[in-house]
């Protein structure tokens, strides 16, 4: 067996092909590969482009689990758009950093929690809110992840509205 070190600018000015390789052999010499890759038959399914209202309706069905919440908004985060039609790609390796669940097994739970609260949403057993490829990603439609997005930033004006009337309302002296 040979070993070799590279510094993380040797790793940072490889090319693409070299660090996705790099990766791989990292992430199968953890353990932290999905078991079998996971893949949707384009012909019995397909990603959906949620509007706000979808992806609010998919929080309200998986509200009670913490963990599918955190990935469910980790996807409202930029993504890299490609192909025709486009398709927003996450890393599900950054997915599980972001999330900080054990493994990418725990992931892949949540997003396919997230896919059946979205069949329920829309009350269609063939559409999906994100799907897979080989090569670790989360594909889901662009309008969705600026749904999400949208989705998060009206949450947190919300919450925000919500803290400055509490302040406002400590700082009045009671009659």
């Amino acid at each position: 067996m040979t070993g070799i070190t590279l510094t993380a600018e040797q790793i940072r000015n490889a090319p693409a092909a070299v660090r996705q390789w790099i990766e791989q052999e990292v992430i199968t010499s953890l353990g932290l590969a999905p078991r079998a890759p996971v893949t949707i038959p384009s012909q019995a399914s397909h990603l959906v482009a949620c509007s706000v209202e979808d992806v609010a309706g998919v929080l309200e069905h998986i509200r009670g689990v913490l963990p599918a919440v955190n990935v469910l908004l980790e996807l409202g985060r930029p993504g890299i758009s490609f192909g025709q039609p486009a398709v927003m790609t996450f890393r599900l390796m950054d997915i599980l950093h972001h999330t900080r669940l054990p493994d990418i097994g725990g992931v892949m739970t949540c997003l396919e929690m997230i896919n059946q609260a979205l069949i329920e949403v829309k009350k269609d057993p063939s559409v999906r809110f994100c799907g897979f490829d080989n090569e670790g990603h989360c594909l889901i439609a662009p309008q969705t992840q600026a749904s999400i997005a949208t989705l998060w930033q009206t949450m947190m004006e919300r919450q925000q509205a919500a803290q400055e009337r509490g302040a406002v309302g400590r700082a009045t002296p009671a009659a």
